[in-house]
């Protein structure tokens, strides 16, 4: 198995938080995945597999078996007849890397999602989304390795993912791992359709229209630094796991009066930072010891202020999904995969 390592977890996650792996693989193939995630199975260790580490909050006590660190690299553009390109990309590729390069080779689709942290293997798991743009729209396939199969499966079709809000398929299970994506994009130079008001606005178009993607990369960008979910390392604020709570979808009965709501098929999804603030918390609220608080820029995101635990940050989770629960009735859910620990 390896020796026994005393890497701490909190180096791998946007959070800073996370305590020691037994055993840590660093994997920069998709062979070299495989590979430890088999002999992992092999020695019946428990198996965790980390990439960019934006997506997780990992216990203080850390995790008993292996890690296997994605690092896996690699992208390359097909041309297609129709006009439009087929992207691929290894899933240990960083996500925002993948979109600034799309945009400079003159290829619009994916800048809406610009800014967010992470490996792009990770997108199809969560379907990654923002600002009216998530990976449902744009993914074609992956390729993954079955762990119960012992085997690779090449171009598991989108379709067959059960995309969801902020969900899949492969979300909450360990069975599969996510080793390549493939996007189509429209190949071309101009954005996705603008549907997000708060973008359309900073960039001075009517929802609908396409703009130069390069304009709506620098939008996007501007508007997620505003609110703290650009990472910096001098920017506490950027410690986080981005938007903690996902946005709930309610029956339209259920949503608070005066209560900002859009549809979402029969239901409505309320913004979940409404929520937060109207059960009476403020930007920059302090949990335990002030180790952990609210951003001071956005209630949504969570953040590790230094010397802080998992257990401090969860603390203070607790404490706004109860306060939303006690004064809406609404449950509000985890976005971050929890690992080792509970809400």
């Amino acid at each position: 198995m390896g020796p026994v390592s005393t890497t701490e977890l909190a180096s791998l996650t946007t959070l800073r938080l996370g305590g020691p792996a037994r055993r840590l693989v660093e994997a920069t193939t998709a062979e070299a995945v495989v590979a430890a995630v088999r002999a992992a199975d092999a020695a019946g260790e428990p198996l965790l597999v980390l990439g960019g580490g934006s997506n997780v909050v990992v216990d203080d006590a850390g995790w008993p078996g292996a890690v296997v660190h994605v690092a896996t690299t690699g992208m390359r553009t097909e041309h297609r007849p129709d006009g439009t390109v087929l992207l691929t990309v290894e899933a240990g590729e960083d996500w925002d890397g993948v979109v600034a390069a799309t945009v400079a080779e003159g290829l619009g689709g994916l800048e809406c999602l610009s800014g967010i942290p992470g490996r792009t293997g990770a997108t199809p798991v969560q379907n990654v989304g923002a600002y009216g743009v998530e990976i449902a729209d744009l993914l074609v396939d992956v390729d993954l390795y079955d762990r119960r199969a012992d085997a690779v499966r090449e171009h598991v079709p989108a379709a067959d993912l059960g995309l969801g809000y902020r969900t899949s398929t492969l979300k909450g299970r360990d069975d599969a791992v996510v080793l390549r994506v493939r996007f189509g994009l429209p190949g071309d130079g101009a954005s996705a359709p603008i549907r997000y008001p708060e973008l359309a606005a900073a960039l001075g178009v009517e929802p609908g229209e396409r703009v130069p993607a390069a304009a709506a990369r620098d939008a996007v960008l501007a508007l997620r630094r505003g609110k703290g979910m650009v990472l910096d390392a001098e920017d506490r604020d950027t410690w986080s796991a981005g938007s903690f709570f996902t946005n709930p979808i309610v029956d339209p009965e259920r949503a608070p009066e005066g209560a900002p709501r859009w549809p979402a098929g029969e239901r409505v999804k309320l913004p979940a930072a409404w929520l937060i603030q109207h059960a009476g918390f403020a930007r920059g609220h302090a949990g335990p010891g002030g180790r952990v608080a609210l951003s001071g820029k956005h209630v949504l995101a969570l953040t590790h202020r230094g010397g802080g635990s998992a257990e401090d940050l969860l603390v203070l989770a607790r404490e706004v999904r109860d306060a939303v629960r006690a004064t809406f009735g609404v449950d509000l859910v985890p976005e971050p995969v929890l690992v080792g620990c509970r809400l």
